[in-house]
């Protein structure tokens, strides 16, 4: 016959009212050693009902909030207890407690490879829980540990599809570093297609650290500093162009003083030298005519 692979609810009795049965019995017991312990077929009653009180014992089962229990009978699947409280349960069902909190995955970061290549450090941080208990009890053999296993799956398998940035990759419109959401977005669907077999709810998946490798993060970081100097020396460039032309401009309008060519070429030369330098100028003064 085959087995369900559905999911299915159970409520069982009260275990209150077991509770007062099986103290009833103890109770019986007690009372017929105390005061008829002479008469022996009530002594052999007495005694197979404390032996049923302690075989009703083990049936009884707490729920606690968030909680569900995985109810199995000599290997059927019978339900999932949902329900909070106090319950009484054949005796001989095997239970599987299973939480339905929502549990925090900060995994620690590992080392995988980027769309290009370049190693990197990346961890990320798992919000889930269990969704459907009969997945969770028996679809994998422990659903927590797949979810680890599963989620650096899905990390090296998010890293091989974007770069780390877009220095190295300019065709590409989006980075690890630099994607944000939507990189975000693509991890949950990752893991919740993983997880989907577990019966595992994604609820949220996010990027945590996220770095080059410790055996090139030193040129990485020279590199990046290479173009921020690169970037800032084209700025200082453009300003001291624009300078150097407002004042030929305005020296021309004004009329200050009679420039040829090659005294503006010098003029431009000396104006970029100063403007450009990391460096305070030192001025020079020309005692003598323009031509020394």
């Amino acid at each position: 016959m085959e087995t369900t692979k559905n999911e299915k609810f159970t409520r069982p009795m009260s275990g209150y009212a077991m509770l007062v049965v099986v103290l009833a019995l103890i109770a019986f017991f007690v009372y017929s050693v105390v005061n008829y312990n002479h008469i022996v077929w009530l002594m052999i009653v007495s005694s197979t009902a404390l032996a049923a009180s302690f075989v009703l014992m083990p049936g009884f089962l707490v729920i606690n909030p968030n909680e569900s229990s995985v109810l199995v009978l000599f290997g059927d699947y019978t339900g999932t207890v949902m329900q909070n409280g106090f319950f009484w349960v054949n005796p001989f069902y095997v239970r599987k407690k299973i939480s339905l909190r929502a549990r925090n995955l900060n995994s620690e970061p590992i080392k995988v490879n980027d769309k290009i290549g370049n190693p990197i450090m990346i961890g990320i941080v798992l919000v889930w829980k269990a969704l459907d208990t009969f997945k969770a009890a028996f679809e994998v053999d422990d659903y927590i540990h797949y979810v680890e296993i599963q989620s650096e799956a899905a990390i090296r398998k998010l890293a091989g599809h974007y770069p780390y940035d877009n220095f190295d990759d300019a065709e590409s419109e989006i980075s690890l570093r630099a994607g944000g959401e939507e990189v975000n977005h693509q991890l949950e669907a990752e893991l919740s297609e993983r997880l989907e077999r577990a019966g595992i709810e994604v609820i949220e998946a996010r990027i945590s650290y996220l770095a080059y490798s410790s055996e090139i993060a030193g040129a990485m970081l020279r590199r990046q500093q290479a173009t921020a100097i690169i970037a800032a020396r084209k700025k200082i460039v453009e300003g001291a162009v624009s300078m150097v032309e407002m004042a030929l401009e305005q020296l021309s309008v004004k009329k200050l003083v009679d420039l040829d060519e090659d005294k503006k070429a010098a003029m431009v030369s000396n104006l970029m030298v100063v403007l450009c330098s990391d460096k305070d100028a030192s001025p020079v003064i020309n005692t003598g005519t323009l031509h020394q």
